[in-house]
């Protein structure tokens, strides 16, 4: 039968690999990003309230949603937790 060689890959097969598979896409995916911000409009103050505005009354809402369920768990759990 052929012999396979069973030495490690020369300097250059892994060099070629590092660049093939992590310099090469990371050189891209930065370059992408450069030019998509570059694209993007900035949001005029306006815009920008109502985003505000829409996320700080999101977390509102979720926390007053954490809140609620702490505060009918802590009696559930103190009943499960006398019956033992």
């Amino acid at each position: 039968g052929r012999r396979t060689n069973s030495m490690p890959p020369s300097k250059d097969e892994s060099d070629d690999a590092l660049t093939q598979y992590v310099l090469s896409p990371a050189a891209n995916f930065f370059r992408d990003s450069k030019m998509l911000v570059r694209r993007c409009a900035k949001p005029d103050k306006n815009e920008f309230t109502k985003i505000a505005v829409a996320t700080g009354a999101g977390f509102l809402v979720m926390g007053f949603i954490g809140f609620f369920v702490k505060l009918m768990f802590i009696p559930i759990n103190n009943i499960i937790i006398s019956n033992m």
